[in-house]
């Protein structure tokens, strides 16, 4: 089929069909193009001889809404959108978001809170018996029993909540065509049980075995640390080749039971994903409100990967996508390239090659298409490991094919660059044509912060490996006689931070001469390690105490410090200051943060890490530099 997928019974009609057999309720607008993964499990099932249809942000208040395509012959599909939908509706502080850009014109409020929950039983008050199954991140990352930040609230599978049979967890392209095949062979969706990447529910006990049991939702809700074990079971288990059947219990004899993840998409058949017919954009209809503001994101980008064995804990990544590689082929790539240097508005430059990190092509490992990742030992965390295979030549080589075809101008790299994987490559052919070709002023990259207490639960590399990454990226800037800068994404208040190490922070970008115009304050998203620390106060991997910061004052203070050089953060400042001990850093010397309030009394400065004491009221004649994050320094 070409064209846009029905979403209307008009559509219907122009396309003569009478029935679908699949109906997709999704929080988003539609939009048909790979980066969304309604588009793709829609094109997918298309593409085995199944029709779909989109129903996209359906009133929630009205029922009558999820029949507009009619029942479907063999089940209704829910997807909250491309992002949980609190995390699209709420700011860290849980104050409400004013633009959605996932819908019509920006406009916020086209989807409930919790959508997938609301859909599902939206769904089934309209149709009793349907078969519902959910899947997207939304689904995905509360498949089991998990913390609800918004509502501060320790919640069920969202499988229970919402009505659904049937999860399909992750990327969900071979489990969807599993799942299509079953029930149009006649099976029931209870009997269903037996698919790779699918959670379902049961009473029956026989149906599973090999599993392994973790703490009852009643246990983990009355003892956090039972929560933070059973994730630690979870997050070790989400390996397509050694991951287990992984069963929790609920009141009444209920069990909700994961399935192992499916395994990863072969080359071929990720082609065969990205060269579905998608129209690449969203229909018209979406015109009069102005478009879908998302789709200027990834409209002239291009997808190289998937998966990511970076192991930030504060990522869902391994949870959704897993740690193993996938990879689209050379062929792929530039095939898509061409067609979006047909499109009208392309003005010659590709916007992104990457994916959720861009420098990785290949397995971490050889071994883990047979033996899996590691359960009990990251890639790159605390160290690269010894076995770790670094290569950029891969990467490199379709990048050169990309700069030739005519009508490219530039290829930007802007997904995210993990740069203590490019340190360990002993080749530095990447990173010099990284500097020379694809960035477009500046570089963005994640340290996350300086301290290495707070990295270490972060499960990022030391400082030093970024202080190493940084110097070298000075150096050849120079060496090309370029002027490009670094920007940091930097996170405050996370696990392990007090008031000590966001200090420390502060005095790091000062030495820079950096202020970051934006800071993310830690947000805690369901099924991340970070998440599991903020909600129990234990670190699951070595189930040892951990400082949270949650007192809401604490956190504006761990934000301000970052940018304390901005004057409407001087009160927080100045109070997270003199709480953590360090006076010495309100002042006039050149290594003070602040100035002390005016018309009070100024005391002398002491250093508390070299003892000494400073009254100096010197003004320097200020002088404009800039350094390697590209920001002007007054000095």
């Amino acid at each position: 089929m070409s064209g846009y997928l029905p979403i209307c019974r008009e559509d219907l009609e122009k396309q003569n069909i009478e029935q679908l057999d699949f109906v997709f309720v999704i929080g988003d607008a539609y939009i048909d193009h790979p980066s969304f993964g309604p588009a793709i499990i829609s094109r997918v099932l298309e593409s085995n001889g199944y029709l779909v249809g989109i129903i996209s942000q359906p009133d929630w208040k009205n029922p009558e809404s999820v029949t507009i395509l009619g029942k479907p012959r063999l089940a209704f599909l829910v997807c909250g959108g491309n992002m949980d939908s609190m995390v699209n509706h709420y700011y860290v502080s849980k104050k409400r978001r004013s633009i959605d850009a996932y819908t019509p014109g920006g406009e916020m409020g086209k989807r409930p809170d919790h959508a997938t929950v609301v859909y599902g039983n939206l769904i089934r008050q309209t149709y009793k018996d349907i078969p519902i199954i959910i899947g997207g991140i939304e689904a995905s990352l509360r498949r089991m029993a998990h913390y609800d930040y918004w509502s501060d609230s320790f919640k069920r599978s969202i499988l229970l909540d919402s009505g659904a049979n049937l999860i399909s967890y992750g990327m969900g392209e071979k489990a969807i065509v599993e799942i299509a095949d079953a029930l149009n062979s006649g099976l029931e969706i209870s009997d269903i049980t037996f698919i790779k990447g699918t959670v379902y529910k049961t009473k029956d006990e026989n149906l599973f075995y090999d599993e392994i049991r973790l703490p009852s939702y009643e246990q983990m809700k009355d003892q956090k640390r039972y929560y933070a074990e059973s994730f630690k079971i979870q997050y070790d288990n989400t390996d397509p080749f050694t991951g287990k059947v992984l069963v929790e219990e609920y009141p009444n004899g209920v069990f909700v039971v994961q399935n192992p993840p499916q395994p990863p998409l072969s080359m071929q058949e990720m082609d065969d994903v990205y060269a579905l017919p998608y129209m690449r954009n969203y229909p018209p209809s979406y015109e009069a409100a102005g478009g879908v503001p998302a789709i200027s994101e990834i409209k002239f980008s291009l997808i190289s990967n998937r998966g990511c064995f970076g192991g930030c804990n504060f990522c869902a990544l391994t949870f959704h996508q897993g740690r193993t590689i996938q990879v689209r082929s050379h062929e792929s790539i530039i095939e898509e390239a061409k067609k979006i240097i047909a499109l009208p508005d392309f003005k010659g430059y590709i916007h992104d090659v990457g994916g959720p990190t861009a420098n990785f092509r290949h397995l971490s490992c050889e071994k883990q298409l047979k033996y899996g990742v590691c359960k009990n030992k990251q890639c790159l965390f605390p160290k690269p490991c010894q076995n770790l295979y670094v290569d950029h030549s891969d990467y490199l080589k379709f990048l050169r094919k990309l700069r030739k075809l005519p009508g490219v101008k530039k290829v930007f790299v802007r997904s995210g660059i993990r740069f203590d994987y490019l340190l360990a490559d002993s080749d530095d052919t990447f990173f010099r044509e990284l500097v020379e070709h694809h960035i477009s002023g500046q570089l963005k990259v994640a340290p996350e912060h300086i301290a290495d207490p707070v990295l270490m639960r972060m499960g990022k590399p030391e400082n030093s490996v970024y202080e190493r990454f940084i110097r070298r990226y000075k150096k050849l800037n120079e060496q090309m006689g370029k002027n490009q800068f670094v920007v940091p994404y930097l996170m405050s208040s996370h696990p392990g931070s007090t008031l000590k190490e966001a200090v420390a922070l502060a005095e790091y970008l000062r030495d820079f001469g950096y202020m970051p115009e934006q800071v993310q304050d830690f947000y805690p998203t369901p099924s991340t390690m970070s998440t599991v620390m903020y909600y129990t106060g234990i670190d699951p991997r070595d189930m040892k105490p951990v400082y949270v910061v949650k007192n809401p004052h604490e956190k504006m203070m761990q934000r301000a410090l970052i940018q304390y050089r901005n004057p409407d953060n001087y009160d927080l400042v100045y109070e997270a200051l003199v709480k953590a001990g360090r006076q010495d850093l309100i002042g006039f010397d050149k290594k003070c943060l602040i100035r002390p309030r005016k018309n009070a009394t100024f005391h002398a400065n002491k250093d508390t890490k070299t003892g000494r004491t400073s009254k100096t009221n010197v003004t320097k004649k200020k002088k404009t530099i800039r350094n390697v994050h590209g920001k002007k320094n007054k000095k």
